[in-house]
């Protein structure tokens, strides 16, 4: 079988597309051959050794697809051979992949798996942050940084979901242009306004009540000092490269919040949550509130080139690989 494999960690042009053997499930593992992986941030940084969780080389990036299951685990119980799967872990950038059986879900009836691939990890980040850790109310004014990338984004539809008035925020006309097709109420371009003295123009002096920050770097103090009483800010990421260093001053100003979102480690400190997060997520997928929105579809080939591009932040929602695509 094909897979993408990074056998040092470095540059994103070191990655390798190569023959291999098919994997061995171990006992609480399924072997599913992948119909659809989606590329997400982490899955750049990590080929880059960036990541705060170094895999053991060689190995194939790609956190989330989905796929037929091919090979079922001594100690599974709850799947089959031919069942239609969505997982989240690692190796989803190969023809087939292994993945714990305690981190797979059926691909709902109805549902693409081209979006089933496109749905975990970026809306249980989103909807993790505001929902549990930012504690959001219908309302409220959200402020999503970096809105037209894949977590972003869906920040933005959950937002709006979840009843609050959303300002976006991005880098161009064409990206603000498609948080506005998400649904954002108001939009920011950062790179021709300054972002505090805009947002407090956008609530009349106010500020917003939360921010959602997977950028980092200078614009997170400025979202900081935007906020308003009480305001939080969500630590996702650091999209920019750069970890911002606050002032703890500026959280005793206002009491202000700053709240660390950490989805992937939630799973075994809150798994409860999780499960209940998913359902919401698949009722709004049912009634059309949320939709994840794919941009481009690539062959594994092309993976390199587009993990170059999105560590430029140069695409816009979900971006699919096909493992079967020429």
């Amino acid at each position: 079988m094909k897979a993408l494999l990074c056998t040092q960690f470095g540059g994103l042009n070191r990655l390798e597309l190569k023959e291999v053997a098919p994997p061995t499930p171990g006992p609480g593992q399924l072997r599913i051959a992948v119909k659809a992986a989606s590329l997400n941030f982490p899955d750049a940084l990590m080929v880059q050794g960036l990541y705060q969780i170094k895999p053991a080389l060689p190995f194939s990036p790609g956190s989330e697809f989905s796929g037929l299951v091919v090979e079922v685990g001594s100690a599974v119980k709850r799947y089959r051979v031919g069942d239609r799967v969505i997982a989240f872990g690692l190796g989803g950038f190969a023809e087939q992949a292994l993945a714990d059986a305690e981190r797979c879900m059926p691909l709902p009836l109805g549902m693409d798996f081209e979006v089933g691939a496109a749905l975990i990890l970026t809306y249980c980040t989103s909807l993790r942050g505001l929902k549990d850790r930012g504690r959001i109310q219908a309302g409220e004014t959200l402020l999503v940084l970096g809105a037209a990338g894949g977590v972003g984004a869906a920040a933005v539809e959950i937002g709006r979901a979840l009843g609050a008035r959303v300002i976006a925020c991005a880098s161009s006309e064409e990206k603000l242009a498609f948080c506005r097709e998400l649904g954002a109420d108001e939009t920011i371009d950062y790179t021709k306004e300054k972002l505090r003295d805009r947002v407090l123009a956008l609530t009349d002096g106010l500020g917003v009540d939360l921010v959602y920050d997977p950028v980092g770097g200078p614009l997170t103090e400025q979202a900081l000092r935007a906020t308003a009483w009480g305001g939080r800010l969500l630590v996702i990421g650091f999209a920019a490269g750069e970890i911002p260093k606050i002032a703890l001053n500026l959280c005793l100003l206002k009491e202000r919040a700053l709240v660390g979102v950490y989805w992937g480690d939630s799973l075994k400190h809150d798994p409860a949550s999780h499960e209940r997060n998913v359902a919401q997520l698949l009722a709004w997928i049912a009634n059309g509130k949320i939709r994840p929105r794919i941009s481009e579809r690539v062959p594994l080939a092309a993976v390199p080139a587009l993990m170059a591009r999105m560590a430029a932040r140069q695409i816009m929602g979900k971006a699919i690989v096909l493992p079967e695509a020429a």
